[in-house]
């Protein structure tokens, strides 16, 4: 661990300053450091307040007479009534205890917090928001960072999804990352690979891509509607086949077989291949028909995005079964025939089979083209470019090496790749050093996330292992990145702060049985130690004055005698 801080220090001294993305939050202006300040001498004030008020109502109140009368019950009560006090006080601060480190490990925060934050801080003088004036630079500054939160949070279709009925139904062996010995993994754990939120996604999905408002124009398209809709994967599939009965040329009918009720990739290549047969013929008909009216218009962007969406299945069906430069044609020619359809982010697809064909010049060309600073970043962009760098020098790097001689340029210029690609993701280290397991990765993913990390990982494992040192090079200098953001949620050094909205969603497309990565890690809050303590404390008490009844007699006298005492001399 000391090499990989050497190592990162040198990084970051000998790198130039990049400038961060524009539109990180501006520093806060006096007017609300002043403001801050005074919040916190007035709540000061206030205690002190309360305190001399007390203190001048002592004679009136008669504090010092009450004081002795609870001196004199408590002397008259018997050892096990304080067995019996400590004991149900114990067992409540414990079930306390355990439902907030419950709460907390589920949702991420505090119950009793969450609690005083939402409903006693609006009772006890309003919220933060009250502090600023509408306009004014704080809030537009919040303003500024919840739309980014909002666009850091949107949940993108995973461009390397797997099939629903011959790969997410099945298990690819722990032994070997390749396609080969698989078993059915629902039946052997008895976990699905998929979350309901994730599937729901996916048939929104399905909805917007292959339906339009003239499908009742066409009675099987008319049941390929009702079938995206299904819930039930059985009822989706006989749907699809009373498609196929109303029209043997249902394209939609095909994709549908080919996701979900082939059983291995061969079978979804041949029905893949019909629905593409289908979809030339349905897309031809459309084409001559556009200019009619607004609805052949709508009607053609459908059956493009059925043409589109199977071509790109057919390529990862050629990936899979080993016919990778077949698979890289398709991608190319589909790039160059739909660039609108850059959402679809096929250029993550052409960086993965370009990786397996180890074509690092044509890797790099396409990252000159897409990891641009006006285009959306990815796992995928960011780490392939810095297993490109790291490709140079990883197999003659040391750590002894270079702590003793310091790094060389090409060195530098891996690492600040490496602490680039972290900062944008700082999941995906974890798992390609195989210091955590990996799942199946999910239809959607949420850039920046654990469910990024997983899908990036997933597939992209193999390349970082086949290039010689590359891992060693990313175990020693990964964690490097987290001195340059202290703060990874208030500000960032290449991009914008860390969203902090993402466990959130990643918990909801992961599935339950995985333990989601946080970032940056949260502390426990406070009513967790402080119920812990009181728990521990009082279970003690009560053991002691069950075990020891006379001392801890005379000691809760001594403590009441020297509590009187303190109340007297005030």
């Amino acid at each position: 661990m000391a090499d990989s801080d050497g190592l990162g220090e040198a990084a970051i001294a000998a790198a130039s300053p990049s400038a961060p993305v524009p539109g990180l939050s501006p520093p806060l202006g006096w007017r609300e450091r002043l403001r801050a300040g005074l919040a916190g001498i007035g709540a000061s004030l206030w205690f002190v307040a309360g305190l001399g008020l007390l203190y001048a109502l002592r004679v009136p109140l008669r504090l010092c007479e009450n004081l002795a009368a609870v001196t004199v019950f408590l002397n008259s009560l018997t050892p096990r009534f304080y067995v019996a006090l400590t004991g149900t006080s114990s067992l409540i601060s414990g079930l306390i205890f355990i439902f907030e480190w419950w709460y907390f490990h589920k949702h991420g925060t505090s119950f009793i917090e969450q609690v005083s934050v939402s409903h006693l801080r609006p009772l006890m003088g309003g919220t933060e928001s009250s502090i600023s004036e509408p306009g004014s630079p704080s809030n537009n500054r919040q303003s500024e960072t919840s739309r980014q939160n909002l666009s850091e949070c949107k949940v993108w279709r995973n461009p390397l999804n797997l099939f629903r009925g011959a790969e997410y139904r099945r298990y690819i062996s722990s032994s070997s990352w390749s396609y080969g010995y698989i078993i059915r993994y629902t039946w052997v754990t008895g976990k699905e690979p998929l979350t309901y939120y994730d599937m729901n996604l996916s048939a929104q999905d399905h909805q917007t891509f292959f339906t339009c408002d003239t499908d009742f124009l066409r009675p099987s398209d008319t049941v390929m509607q009702k079938a995206w809709r299904e819930r039930n994967p059985p009822a989706r599939i006989k749907a699809a086949y009373q498609a196929l009965e109303l029209n043997n040329d249902c394209a939609t009918a095909y994709v549908l077989l080919a996701e979900e009720e082939a059983t291995t990739i061969v079978d979804a290549e041949r029905l893949f291949k019909q629905a593409l047969k289908a979809g030339e013929i349905i897309y031809k008909r459309s084409q001559q028909c556009q200019h009619q009216s607004p609805q052949h218009e709508a009607q053609l962007r459908r059956d493009t995005n059925v043409l589109v969406y199977i071509k790109r299945r057919l390529a990862m069906c050629a990936r899979k079964l080993g016919r990778i430069r077949e698979a890289v044609k398709i991608m190319r020619d589909l790039m160059k025939e739909c660039p609108p359809l850059t959402m679809l982010n096929i250029h993550e697809n052409l960086l993965e089979s370009l990786l397996e064909l180890q074509a690092y010049a044509d890797v790099q060309a396409v990252l000159a083209k897409y990891d641009d600073i006006s285009l959306p970043k990815s796992a995928a962009i960011c780490y392939t470019a810095a297993l490109l760098k790291t490709r140079t020098v990883s197999d003659k790097f040391s750590p002894e090496t270079a702590s003793r001689r310091g790094l060389s340029t090409a060195e530098i210029n891996a690492v600040e790749a490496i602490h680039r690609a972290v900062e944008f993701n700082p999941h995906v280290p974890k798992y390609l050093l195989e210091m955590k397991s990996l799942i199946l990765p999910p239809e959607h993913i949420l850039k920046r996330g654990d469910s990024e990390a997983i899908a990036y990982a997933f597939f992209h494992l193999q390349h970082w292992k086949r290039i010689e040192g590359a891992l060693n090079l990313l175990q020693c200098t990964w964690e490097g990145t987290f001195r340059m953001i202290p703060y990874p949620l208030e500000k960032g050094h290449l991009f914008y702060p860390y969203p902090s909205c993402t466990e959130t969603a990643d918990r909801e497309l992961l599935p339950p049985f995985h333990h989601v990565s946080v970032y940056p890690k949260k502390e426990i809050p406070f009513f967790i130690h402080f119920t812990a303590g009181l728990c521990s404390s009082t279970a003690m008490i009560a053991f002691l004055t069950h075990q020891f009844p006379e001392i801890m007699g005379v000691f809760a006298k001594a403590v009441s005698m020297i509590s009187r005492t303190c109340v007297e001399y005030l």
